[in-house]
């Protein structure tokens, strides 16, 4: 994780225009004129605000920008009037001038532009947003890639014209008001067996690509999710001990709390923001215990290893963790 992670920073609103119905694009640049942090494609940065009943509120964006632009960055905000209120509040309040905090860049949802290895995206509405960078990259670096485009229809679909115009025919537009239903079971099926897919939407379209995927090697599909995922009930039914190596305090996680809550409450500052296991913010270095994964944002073979967690949502199964904290 990079060091600009968990720092914040004042940036200001230089310019917002509509890139599809509902969708607005914001460019912000640093309130001092300096350079921002570096990032790469499938990042994404927390926006510090305030909702429109006046409480704060934190919101993770894909940067969908220039990564050779150090000067500004770009996130695309679907307006989501049943959502959690970030999304209102960003186009109502984030105009021209208007200034705020940001955290990071981070990257959960790294992509490997290496020529030889087949790539499909496949983005779900707004999910557009990290897979545009990934793709300009796969581009330049000569990858054979192709493009799969899903959306309620094209005048809601963010950024169409300069993907038509960028990829050619290497995109696949599917717009439901049109009839067009993407068959992933069939997409998938038809791939070559060393092709990697990227793909970011909503749950409904990952979840019915993580059943298309069954039989096929999960590294090779890489995926990030608006929406935590759904769990049971956890495996350790018990509370639970985690030490603090760093700072020597110990708590005890009751059953319906999490680590995160424990700790805080102790008086141990973690930035976190989502809270539900989707952003990777609240990420921990685990030295001893069994880990119970219970987020979004890990690969399979990270959650492997079992040397990291989220503690907003992931648990021990077994009576004691050790956490890097």
């Amino acid at each position: 994780m990079s060091f600009f992670s968990d720092v914040e920073r004042g940036c200001v609103v230089e310019s917002r225009r509509d890139v599809a119905s509902g969708v607005v694009l914001v460019t912000l640049t640093s309130v001092n004129g300096r350079e921002l942090p570096p990032w790469t494609p499938g990042s994404h940065i927390d926006l510090i605000l305030t909702g429109l009943d006046g409480a704060p509120l934190e919101r993770q964006y894909s940067l969908c920008g220039d990564p050779n632009d150090r000067t500004r960055y770009q996130v695309a905000v679907l307006r989501e009037d049943s959502g959690r209120g970030g999304s209102a509040a960003i186009h109502q309040n984030l105009i021209e001038g208007a200034t705020l905090r940001i955290r990071g860049p981070r990257n959960h949802f790294g992509f490997d532009a290496r020529p030889g290895s087949p790539v499909l995206f496949i983005a779900g509405g707004i999910g557009i947003t990290p897979l545009l960078t990934m793709s300009r990259e796969a581009a330049a670096a000569g990858v054979d890639y192709a493009i799969v485009y899903l959306g309620r229809s094209r005048s809601t679909m963010a950024f169409l014209p300069e993907l038509h115009e960028e990829h050619g025919p290497r995109l696949r537009v599917y717009a439901r008001d049109e009839g067009d239903r993407a068959d992933l079971s069939a997409i998938v099926a038809e791939l070559p067996p060393a092709t990697r897919v990227y793909s970011c939407g909503p749950t409904g379209l990952l979840d019915a690509l993580d059943d298309a995927w069954t039989g096929r090697p999960v590294e090779q599909l890489h995926v990030e999710r608006f929406e935590a995922r759904e769990f049971g009930e956890p495996v350790w039914q018990d509370s639970f001990e985690v030490e603090l190596a760093m700072t020597g305090v110990t708590v005890e996680v009751p059953l319906g709390r999490s680590i995160l809550d424990m700790v805080e409450e102790n008086g141990v500052l973690v930035v976190s923001s989502c809270r539900t296991g989707t952003c990777g913010t609240c990420q921990t270095p685990v030295l001893e215990g069994e880990i119970e994964h219970r987020d979004s944002v890990l690969t399979p073979g990270e959650q492997e290893h079992g040397d990291t967690m989220m503690i907003c949502v992931s648990r021990a199964a077994c009576p004691r963790l050790v956490l890097d904290l």
